[in-house]
């Protein structure tokens, strides 16, 4: 009886077919190949699934690609997607029950005991960010549409914790809320810390608390990261803000440094040729892009500032809409990054 996921996916792709038929019923075969929407089985044409080929490998029977959003993997991924599973044992379970596979049987394995770590330490953050879940279907998303941020590319560093610890700065007593969870990395991408924006329980603003962001961890000179960067990066301060532009140009890598100092102070990848820093229409941006560019230059690193019409990106994406956002971007753009960036 197959326990591992290489084997289970192999099982799998050996009937690749009737797993599409089954899990992405909004699709249909053309050639070789399986066409759908998305791997949670939206209707469209941007998704391919291998429908023959080796059990293993490049070009292996059961690989997907989602041309639309750079999205891949295998069958198993196309389980836990289109059916909204989050613990892998659910996907497994799936695919067993799909293969007609008997139940795997319980391992007895010893509770693990866990090392108390400093708060607020890199430690710390990390294990909130493993007890979070990825953003799909939860309130995370609420809020970002509700932000005006209907797509999120690249969206790992996001997760979502439905009972996030709160402690207020006065004598009130601890609660737990539902938060949104951005990972912080490193130029290694080594997670050193985590932001937390607790979320009201509709996940239609912040939660009413009176410090619903806070952060944690070794934060100077890292970032929330959106895409991975290599020879253009855009930069700024707010998740939102970078989010905005993020969807308005989904091929421009981001990091969120979540502060104006920060941002400043933000460490920059050595193949980086060219940075467009979002600034925040404040004092505090324009010390920011002040400082971050006259580093950046030191660096033989061309700067570009992209300023928004409001006071920050998210701003103008709400008051003016997506194509506006774009339009707006498009001209404050280097000649030769506007093709490549905005089509």
């Amino acid at each position: 009886m197959p326990r591992d996921a290489s084997e289970l996916s192999r099982r799998l792709a050996r009937d690749a077919e009737a797993v599409c038929r089954h899990y992405l019923s909004n699709g249909r075969r053309q050639g070789r190949y399986w066409t759908v929407g998305d791997v949670r089985n939206a209707p469209g044409r941007s998704m391919f699934v291998r429908l023959s080929g080796p059990e293993s490998g490049p070009g292996a029977a059961g690989h997907w690609t989602d041309a639309a959003s750079a999205e891949y993997g295998d069958l198993l991924d196309v389980i836990r997607e289109s059916c909204g599973f989050i613990d892998f044992r659910d996907v497994a379970e799936e695919a067993r029950r799909f293969l007609s596979l008997p139940r795997a049987e319980p391992r007895q394995t010893p509770t693990p005991v866990r090392t108390p770590v400093p708060a607020g330490s890199p430690e710390a953050a990390q294990r909130l960010i493993a007890m979070s879940q990825p953003i799909r279907r939860t309130l995370v998303e609420t809020y970002l549409s509700n932000r005006g941020i209907e797509v999120v590319h690249d969206a790992g560093a996001l997760r979502f914790h439905p009972s996030c610890y709160y402690r207020p700065e006065d004598s009130s007593p601890a609660e737990t809320l539902p938060a949104m969870i951005a990972a912080v990395t490193d130029l290694d991408s080594k997670i050193t810390g985590a932001h937390r924006t607790w979320l009201a329980p509709d996940g239609s603003r912040k939660a009413p608390v009176d410090t619903p962001r806070r952060a944690m961890g070794c934060l100077l000179g890292h970032a929330v990261r959106f895409g991975a960067a290599d020879d253009v990066l855009a930069a700024g301060e707010g998740i939102e803000t970078m989010l905005s532009l993020r969807y308005a140009l989904p091929a421009l890598p981001m990091a969120a440094a979540l502060s104006a100092n920060h941002l400043a102070a933000l460490l920059l990848p050595l193949p980086l040729r060219r940075l467009y820093i979002a600034r925040d229409a404040d004092a505090a941006g324009d010390m920011a892009l002040a400082a971050l560019t006259e580093r950046a230059n030191a660096a033989g690193i061309e700067v570009l500032a992209l300023s928004p019409r409001m006071g920050d990106f998210n701003e103008d994406l709400c008051a003016f809409g997506l194509a506006a956002l774009r339009a707006a971007l498009r001209i404050q753009l280097a000649p030769q990054d506007v093709i490549r960036l905005t089509t």
